[in-house]
């Protein structure tokens, strides 16, 4: 493999000296598979090279590659060169590598404080349980770690201590610098959490009921959407003559036609397209399963992308990020960052630049085409009606017609 990124024999020779050598030919291998370009496979396999040449003039075997022998050896690189971009994360793969052979042991998990092994047993609780989603738990973990530390700051985490005015000035001080749905989030995580301690026992009281509600009205704003046209013009923006613009376009027209959630757009898998059927299958809040139909025009678009866009490896996510290390999008923002930029390269300007203002746009478009609210709702799985209901005011020729004359008439 190695012979791929070095043509001249005497740079392959240099190579393959050392302790790793026979393992640095399998690390090409893997960093091919990730997409990486010549040049940066080319500069890591250098850097790995050199650590190999390193461990051999110090007389070292792999089994004996340590923390302290990893330090002394940047140190040495340091004293030579100036440091190599992204080293430590070459080091971690490459170490990583090693240790799926048994080479090295697994890496001693850190000590933790008290905190974080409360945050811990807290999330362990909400997973298994309150069987509640990965969604849930990183909205929920944040909150109670920055009300823990300056609750507790770095003293010890003794709960029986709690008040209700920590709790409800933990709250005030907060809630106005939050929209009302984080608003109503915070008092969430946080009433989650005391039940919690109140379960296990560290706490002798419930004090959920102590959190303070934040008053959130219901259907009190518009929902942001784009008129059909400017959809439109966002999805033609797409430059289909490459991989990137093959992909944007494909997960824009989930947005767009079938309303997919960004985070249900990151979970799809080559397994969720139901080919046979004309299906797809969707992981939606709470871990609900859905089979929505698959219409024409998205298939195409998702067929177009997996034979001219997808890029080839062992990822069985379905969307694949075009830079390396080739895999799945780490989480949702990927997914609004790509929104953003498509809305940017149309010249369509909105208030709102994520991926729910495809949402709401279809919605509203259903709405106006005298689809009824009850089947808006089934369409983007909604639990009832009420979350539907919002859409209701965006159509103002229904609204006119509801409308009272004004006393006395207009003069």
């Amino acid at each position: 493999m190695i012979q791929q990124f070095f043509t001249l024999p005497q740079a392959r020779q240099r190579m393959r000296q050392g302790p790793l050598c026979p393992y640095i030919d399998e690390y090409a291998a893997l960093l091919c598979e990730q997409g990486y370009s010549r040049q940066s496979a080319r500069r890591q396999i250098r850097w790995l090279a050199d650590l190999s040449q390193w461990l051999q003039r110090q007389g070292l075997h792999v089994e004996e590659i340590n923390s302290q022998r990893i330090a002394s050896y940047l140190q040495y690189r340091r004293r030579r060169w100036c440091p190599l971009c992204g080293e430590h994360l070459i080091l971690k793969r490459f170490l990583a590598l090693l240790r799926s052979k048994g080479l090295l042991p697994q890496e001693a998990p850190l000590m933790k404080n008290a905190r974080q092994r409360a945050e811990e047993d807290f999330e362990r609780y909400l997973s298994q349980e309150r069987g509640l989603s990965r969604v849930t738990l990183l909205n929920y973990l944040p909150i109670v770690r920055r009300f823990l530390v300056e609750r507790f700051g770095q003293k010890p985490l003794r709960f029986n201590q709690l008040r209700v005015h920590d709790i409800t000035g933990y709250v005030q001080r907060h809630a106005h610098d939050l929209c009302p749905k984080r608003a109503g989030l915070m008092v969430a995580a946080l009433r989650s959490f005391l039940r919690y301690l109140h379960h296990q026992g560290r706490i002798a009281t419930d004090m959920a009921a102590a959190v303070p509600g934040v008053a959130a009205w219901r259907l009190s704003t518009l929902p942001k959407f784009l008129p059909i046209d400017q959809v439109q013009r966002v999805l033609e923006g797409c430059d289909r003559k490459t991989p990137r613009g093959w992909r944007d376009y494909a997960i824009l027209m989930l947005l767009a036609r079938l309303g997919l959630r960004a985070g249900e757009v990151v979970a799809l898998t080559l397994d969720d397209i139901r080919w046979d059927t004309g299906e797809i299958a969707v992981q939606g809040k709470g871990r609900r399963q859905s089979r929505l139909p698959l219409p024409q025009e998205v298939g195409r678009a998702l067929a177009d992308y997996l034979q001219k866009g997808r890029p080839p490896c062992s990822s069985r996510r379905l969307f694949i990020r075009d830079r390396a290390p080739r895999q799945g999008f780490a989480n949702s923002e990927a997914v609004s960052t790509l929104v953003r930029r498509a809305l940017e390269r149309a010249g369509v300007s909105s208030v709102s630049t994520g991926a729910h203002l495809f949402r709401h746009s279809l919605a509203t478009h259903m709405l106006r085409q005298g689809a009824s609210l009850a089947d808006i709702g089934d369409l983007l799985r909604h639990r009832g009606i009420n979350t539907t209901a919002i859409y209701a005011k965006v159509d103002l020729e229904a609204l006119r017609t509801l409308a009272q004359p004004w006393p006395g008439g207009i003069r």
